[in-house]
């Protein structure tokens, strides 16, 4: 059973920062593609960032862009996801994507809050 196991989620004022982690032991982790995706309550699932599997290319949606850093490090096997000017709007349930050819696998997610 592989896991991806998210962390550093919580709440934080507008304005304010987070650092997602999503570290995982079960997969050889510099073969896959990483994304991060989030999903607020009564909306779909959607993708925020993804870096490649040598993190030479990331991608971002436009609500992130300019706010939001996706980065790995293929020694430690971790995802990382810098979130900074953070708004109401990015609350949301945080899911960790791990995507390689046929295979596909999620963490469980983390929830951020962003309130004042």
């Amino acid at each position: 059973q592989v896991q991806l196991v998210e962390s550093g989620g919580g709440l934080v004022q507008p304005g304010g920062s987070l650092k997602l982690s999503c570290a995982t032991s079960e997969i050889t982790f510099s073969r896959y593609r990483m994304s991060w995706y989030r999903q607020a309550p009564g909306k779909e699932r959607e993708l925020v960032a993804a870096i490649s599997s040598g993190g030479g290319t990331t991608n971002y949606a436009d609500s992130v862009k300019g706010r939001f850093t996706i980065s790995r490090d293929n020694a430690k096997n971790t995802v990382y996801l810098q979130m900074n000017s953070l708004k109401p709007e990015d609350t949301a349930v945080y899911y960790c994507n791990a995507v390689r050819s046929s295979y596909d696998y999620w963490g469980q997610g983390t929830q951020v809050t962003v309130s004042s």
